[in-house]
């Protein structure tokens, strides 16, 4: 096959496919934003001066010749069917490696647009697997949960391990840290007892160095026996390299040999009379080797699969030899460092551990707690108050758009039956349509937080909220998901996955419905401020308090009458680094197309049905089924001063708490932009009051209860949450109303 193109070097007409791109992570980033990825199909469309006008996937893409000059393509006949080269063979990789590693910046930049993410079978651990061409070979990667080991005492060990033993990759790539190579090779040790192809790609080089760090990549990969790739994947550098390294192992089937670590000596018969025994005893595709360390670790699985192949006799002589050896784990443990120590020692240079580097020095400042919590409320000032002040004014500009959009069908559908356009104009864009202008307001607070997580600020809140976090029975990795629920509880639930304990993650589950997602915050904003007028911000700021207040007495209940834990905080703190726009983006783009696709289905759906409901059988709301039900309710609403409209407006915001208004607005016919100067004749400053205490408090959307039962996978706790909040956001919202009665606010 002939060698690819570069695309600068085609004439207008041409036609090809892309080969590859070498511009950094910056160019490759803004190229697959635009369509402009490895095997896409494109056009020149025009050449013109110092600019290539590209058409790809429909559009028009004018690239400088400096941009072009990085793009490879394979130019090909447009009559072709097809577009690359044919796939001959195909292979399975493994993404393996720790957090913070930069895993998932080599799979983004391998697989581009071709990634697709899901839940692995019968868990809650994100899967994600793509493709990459590289000339005739197909690459299928699949990217497993980052993990420090593979002793599964987490279920993303598990799934890692799992997949490792039992899925057989053809090669694994396991992602090591340049920056903290020791802690990266005591992963590959155990990686290495499973007999799988191994190839080491060593990012991270550019932090390294910062830490004046050196490695010598070719010592290493002597040491090591397995290829090593040196990388520095944010910038792209090493990618082509490490695709070449597995078109080699794909093309001419080398067999890897590595250096594996052995038992330390003191125990090293030990392990292998226990290797010696089992040998005949391991199916496939366990190894003997893995089963014999792992069995000398005190692995349950190991030991399971040994018990259930031996007989009586090898059984106990097995076990006779471990409790004589209760200090066979840190035999294992030992000989692994030695290891590492050997090879670290002969690779790298001498780095000293009291040598004082960038992070040490701000950490210095953020971990400390007199200046760490000041520091980290006033970080969290900044969060909501750059949400709300950019957010607020974007929002009421599309509310403006959304009402010229009305103004501008209504003449249009003028002819229509009376309850079709009502369908149309008050439930589609006056439900759907007001949920949406929330958008800007979710996507400043998802950029800021995303933002936050990678600089590797959100370890060091963890870090200054433990001592506070340990009041209610958790530790300061529960605050990460519990400040995502500030933006939408959805991913505070799936955010609580980082938390090893089952006990604590259960406690961290059952607080965060009692979070202020933004939609609450935006819904109490709203209405505080047509009710309560120069006293909203007062209004807002005391039932925020009262929410958080009632999110810790919940928290302190639990752990004190049902779980009483002593929760561990073992927690990585990754080093200070320049954000990833890439990354970022990704992050952003995930929640805000949940939350696109919740209103568009089922908020969509929701609005529509309430209007149908509030219209239908009389085409008036006062005589409408909905009426009925909410009539045959109104009586839960009186200790709380609430109207039967109030009181399905509180409900229909089970779906999403956005719904509310949308609601409000279809009950009372006024629509959104008139909500505000009708609210003050229907609630008085008490009913405002219950109404959103409830609000703060209540059950949470769909979306969260979903989740919420998915990730708990018990009914016990799951229901315990749902009646926890029905009881406390009634009693809460009697509260409200009888104290603001008393008080004559």
């Amino acid at each position: 096959m002939a060698p690819p193109d570069i695309i600068n070097t085609l004439h207008e007409g041409d036609q090809g496919i892309i080969h590859s791109i070498d511009g950094g992570s910056s160019l490759t980033s803004r190229l697959a934003g635009m369509g402009i990825v490895t095997g896409a199909r494109f056009r020149i469309a025009q050449v013109s001066g110092g600019l290539i006008v590209v058409q790809v996937s429909g559009t028009r893409i004018a690239l400088g010749r400096g941009e072009a000059s990085k793009i490879s393509v394979y130019k090909i006949d447009p009559n072709e069917a097809v577009c690359e080269p044919a796939i001959e063979k195909e292979i399975t990789v493994a993404l393996v490696g720790q957090p913070n590693v930069g895993k998932s910046t080599i799979f983004n930049i391998l697989t581009g647009l071709s990634q697709h993410v899901g839940n692995w079978p019968g868990k809650t651990v994100e899967k994600k697997e793509g493709e990459h061409r590289s000339d005739n070979l197909l690459i299928r990667i699949v990217d497993l949960p980052g993990t420090y080991s593979l002793t599964a005492f987490s279920e993303e060990e598990r799934v890692a391990r799992d997949f490792l033993i039992h899925e057989k990759p053809d090669l694994v790539i396991l992602v090591l840290n340049a920056a903290a190579l020791e802690r990266s090779l005591y992963l590959l040790s155990e990686v290495l007892l499973l007999n799988r192809p191994v190839i080491a790609a060593l990012n991270m080089l550019d932090v390294a160095s910062g830490q004046s760090i050196q490695i010598n990549t070719l010592t290493l990969q002597e040491k090591l026996g397995i290829p090593v790739v040196p990388m520095v994947a944010k910038k792209n550098n090493g990618i082509r390299d490490l695709v070449d390294q597995i078109s080699a192992f794909a093309a001419e089937g080398i067999k890897i040999q590595p250096n594996q670590p052995e038992v330390s000596t003191d125990h090293i018969q030990i392990y292998r009379k226990i290797l010696e025994i089992v040998r005949p005893l391991v199916p496939e595709p366990y190894t003997p080797e893995w089963t014999a360390v792992k069995m000398m670790e005190g692995d349950p699985e190991a030991s399971a699969l040994v018990e259930k192949h031996a007989d009586q006799t090898a059984w106990d002589t097995i076990q006779e030899m471990l409790s004589e050896h209760e200090d066979a784990l840190h035999a294992v443990v030992n000989g692994r460092y030695d290891w590492i120590e050997q090879i670290s020692r002969a690779a790298m240079s001498q780095f000293r551990m009291g040598q004082v580097v960038l992070t040490d020095r701000i950490d210095h400042v953020l971990t400390r707690p007199v200046f760490g919590i000041p520091i980290l409320l006033a970080v969290m000032a900044v969060v909501f108050g750059l949400t709300y002040s950019v957010g607020i004014p974007l929002q009421n500009w599309m509310n403006e758009g959304i009402q010229y959009f009305v103004k501008m069908i209504e003449p249009w559908s003028a002819e229509w039956p009376l309850w079709l356009r009502g369908i149309l104009i008050n439930g589609v864009i006056g439900g759907a349509g007001s949920v949406l202008t929330f958008l800007p307001i979710l996507l400043i607070f998802f950029a800021i937080m995303a933002f936050l997580e990678d600089v590797g600020y959100m370890a060091r809140a963890a870090f200054v909220m433990d001592r506070i976090m340990h009041l209610v029975g958790l530790h300061g990795k529960s605050f990460i998901p519990m400040c995502l629920g500030f933006g939408c509880n959805v991913p505070a639930v799936l955010g609580a996955r980082i938390i090893e304990t089952r006990k604590a993650r259960m406690i961290t589950l059952l607080l965060i419905p009692f979070v202020p997602c933004t939609a609450r915050l935006a819904v109490l904003t709203l209405i505080s401020a047509a009710i309560f007028g120069s006293k909203a911000a007062f209004v807002s700021w005391s039932i925020l308090a009262l929410n958080i207040a009632v999110l810790g007495l919940a928290g302190a209940l639990v752990n004190k009458t049902l779980w009483k834990q002593d929760a561990p905080f073992i927690m990585e703190l990754p080093i200070y680094h320049r954000p990833d726009a890439r990354a970022i983006l990704m992050v952003i783009w995930a929640r805000i197309i949940a939350f696109i696709r919740k209103a568009g289905t089922v908020i969509l759906a929701v609005s529509i049905v309430i209007w149908v409901i509030s219209y239908f059988p009389a085409g008036t709301v006062e005589k409408s089924w909905l009426a009925s039900l909410g009539r045959l309710i109104e009586p839960l609403g009186v200790p709380l001063g609430l109207d039967w409209k109030m009181i399905t407006a509180l409900l229909t915001g089970l779906v999403a708490k956005e719904t509310v208004v949308a609601t409000l607005g279809v009950l009372y016919s006024v629509g959104e932009e008139g909500l505000a100067g009708m609210l003050p004749s229907v609630m008085s400053h008490a009913s405002a009051a219950a109404f959103l205490v409830v609000m703060m408090l209540f059950v949470p959307c769909v979306a969260t209860i979903a989740v919420l039962r998915q990730e708990m996978n018990s009914s016990k706790w799951f229901y315990s949450t749902i009646i926890l909040t029905l009881i406390v956001s009634y009693l809460g919202g009697m509260m409200a109303y009888q104290l603001v009665n008393l008080l004559g606010f």
